[in-house]
């Protein structure tokens, strides 16, 4: 088992897209910036807000969406268009993350891919020179936990150990954070 550093929380508001009769996306980062809302979690990559958030100081995570993450995973030159199409054409975007996948469970025909995908993604990072800028991630959730009191026994479910060990390590290799969904 990887022995993680435990960091400060950072919170941030997920801009979710999936609705009828939404605002404007520049009418919604203005609303954040009004807010002082600095972190923004989009689930999939959106041209119109990605091209509302440049020269903002609103700090972003952007997902790997989960029907992605075969495409990325087969090869780095996959990983490095989906870097080229969503971070890299965007420089005046504040990208602080990129989940790849976001809850993946053992069980989903995806799964599979998420680790690969991830290194793929890092790869494309370091060689479009933001290695230092983004941290390569993905997003979980409680129910993946098995023990989660006290923090010190914390760990995840038997049927997760497989699919979150390589990924644990390889966030404790580069130095990021594993991200975790909660729900109130």
């Amino acid at each position: 088992m990887a022995i993680l550093k435990t960091t400060g929380a950072e919170v941030g508001v997920c801009y979710g897209m999936m609705a009828d009769n939404l605002p404007p996306r520049p009418e919604v980062i203005a609303l954040f910036q009004q807010k002082n809302i600095q972190r923004m979690r989009l689930y999939a990559p959106d041209e119109a807000a990605l091209q509302a958030l440049g020269g903002t100081n609103i700090k972003l995570l952007l997902d790997v969406p989960n029907p992605d993450l075969e495409r990325v995973a087969a090869s780095e030159g996959n990983a490095d268009q989906w870097i080229q199409d969503n971070v890299k054409k965007y420089s005046n975007v504040n990208f602080q993350y990129i989940a790849v996948g976001n809850e993946v469970k053992p069980s989903d025909s995806f799964a599979q891919f998420l680790f690969p995908a991830m290194q793929n993604i890092r790869k494309a990072i370091v060689g479009a020179g933001l290695g230092d800028q983004i941290k390569v991630s993905t997003a979980t959730f409680f129910a993946a936990l098995g023990v989660s009191y006290p923090p010190s026994d914390g760990n995840f479910h038997p049927e997760y150990q497989q699919l979150l060990g390589p990924v644990i390590n390889f966030l404790r290799d580069n130095q990021a954070p594993l991200l975790v969904n909660t729900y109130p």
